[in-house]
């Protein structure tokens, strides 16, 4: 990133507007260079100057002698004036009377001589609509000898600083100090500005952070936002509002079947059940078993999703126990011994009792479809708030351990569920401001860990 092409909408603004600045300041200055060139060129200025320029070479070259008395240094402005001037004439006084001339003054200045001790500075010339060359010019100065006025004509050689410091010096330095005001004010007004201006911007900012898929129907609010920015933002809440509709009918979708399907796979167990007794029995039973924990699974996610969650004082230990008798026939058949291991005759949590028992359900059945058809399942309740279902399966390969979680993701491709039960556990146990964890043990398999907030 750099200042001509920064990355931050807010950053473009200011670095463009700070160097508008800077191009218009720098006309400024440059327009008023050249005002005052066009003004030397077209001799609005030019017969100040020249006078000017006589008046500080004649000025520079009065001296005093050790005895008083004036006389004029042989400088080299002097001898320039004297050699290119035409008619050059001047008179020089002090105050105790003393003179120096030079040149014949014309008639017109030498009747009024008199009368100059009451003048501290004048240009003598008529009336003209254009400026013309004056008749002398009558100025008190300071010199090297004192203050003396001088009287002249004559027209030297103007220089560039004389010129400008006669039309140029006040208006430069106006300028200048105009320039340095607008910049100091601007570095500060137009940050300010352009924070204001983008502050709905930032507004927005916020609430597409906040945007999730469990939050449906979340859009970006429009107000205090620039008129360039409305149809990007309004492009963005038409596509939300398609994304909803979208999501909202794979939900109904989901729901509807998991509903219809309940009754057809009700009838396919009680068909099963009636069949004789043997090992294909007891599979069919335990495929049905998995197709009513998958129906009650996508039941369960639409349910959450709508935030039916009905939370009441509850004891983890008698609702452990239930669902451990609930689920130990599946497990029995399936080759597993069962062991219910409470550390405390009742814990109670506040929770919801139908998701929590869901959750334990869906940790039971992994443990069976998992846990390699031997050995035994053990369910924990300990007396801080956990509650362990442990196999002694093949356990989780560390590879897969961070998305065991994830939805739809299984370890084996052996048609036995699709990846929803550890998904749902999840986001039980999320309502309820715990945690499900995978728990590190000494002992082989899997032991997933609920993790409750204790009631004070």
């Amino acid at each position: 990133m750099s200042l001509l092409r920064p990355r931050s909408l807010r950053g473009w603004l200011i670095s463009r507007l700070a160097i508008a600045q800077v191009i218009i300041l720098l006309l400024l200055y440059v327009g008023n260079a050249a005002a005052g060139a066009w003004l030397w060129l077209n001799g609005s200025i030019v017969d100040v100057a020249y006078e000017r320029s006589s008046t500080d070479a004649l000025a520079n070259s009065v001296k005093r002698s050790a005895s008083g008395k004036l006389y004029l240094a042989p400088t080299r402005e002097l001898q320039r004036l004297r050699a290119t001037a035409s008619g050059f004439w001047f008179i020089v006084r002090d105050r105790q009377g003393q003179r120096l001339t030079d040149g014949a003054p014309p008639q017109e200045v030498q009747k009024i001589l008199l009368s100059l001790d009451l003048i501290d500075a004048a240009r003598l010339a008529p009336y003209t609509e254009k400026p013309i060359p004056a008749l002398a010019t009558v100025q008190w100065v300071k010199t090297d000898a004192g203050p003396v006025q001088l009287i002249i004509s004559g027209r030297g050689r103007a220089t560039l600083a004389q010129v400008a410091s006669i039309m140029g010096s006040p208006a430069l330095l106006t300028a200048l100090l105009v320039g340095v005001a607008i910049v100091i004010v601007l570095a500060i007004i137009t940050p300010l500005t352009v924070r204001r201006a983008l502050r709905g911007l930032d507004q927005t900012a916020e609430e597409a952070r906040q945007i999730d898929v469990d939050r449906s129907g979340a859009r970006l609010g429009e107000t205090n936002l620039p008129s360039e920015i409305l149809p990007f933002v309004r492009t963005i809440n038409d596509t939300l509002y398609r994304l909803d509709k979208g999501y909202e009918g794979q939900r109904r979708f989901l729901a509807d079947a998991a509903h219809e399907l309940r009754t057809p796979i009700a009838i396919l167990t009680t068909r099963i059940s009636a069949l004789p007794p043997g090992a294909a029995r007891s599979r069919l039973l335990e495929d049905a078993a998995r197709l009513t924990a998958l129906a009650d699974q996508l039941l369960d996610l639409q349910r959450l999703e709508q935030q039916r969650v009905v939370y009441a004082d509850i004891d983890l230990v008698a609702l452990t126990e239930q669902v451990v008798l609930d689920t130990a026939p599946m497990a029995f058949s399936a080759g597993y011994e069962v062991n219910f291991e409470p550390e405390t005759p009742s814990l109670m949590v506040r929770a919801d009792p139908m998701a929590i028992g869901r959750a334990l359900t869906n940790l039971v059945l992994n443990a069976i479809n998992y846990g390699g058809r031997s050995g035994s399942i053990t369910i924990r309740v300990r007396s801080f708030g956990w509650i362990e279902v442990a196999d002694q399966g093949p356990g989780i390969p560390e590879a897969d351990r961070d998305q065991v979680f994830e939805p739809f993701h299984r370890l084996k491709q052996d048609g036995q569920g699709v990846g929803l039960g550890l998904d749902l556990v999840r986001r039980i146990m999320r309502l309820h401001g715990g945690e499900v964890t995978l728990a590190q043990t000494n002992d082989r398999g899997a032991c997933f860990r609920l993790s409750f907030p204790l009631s004070n």
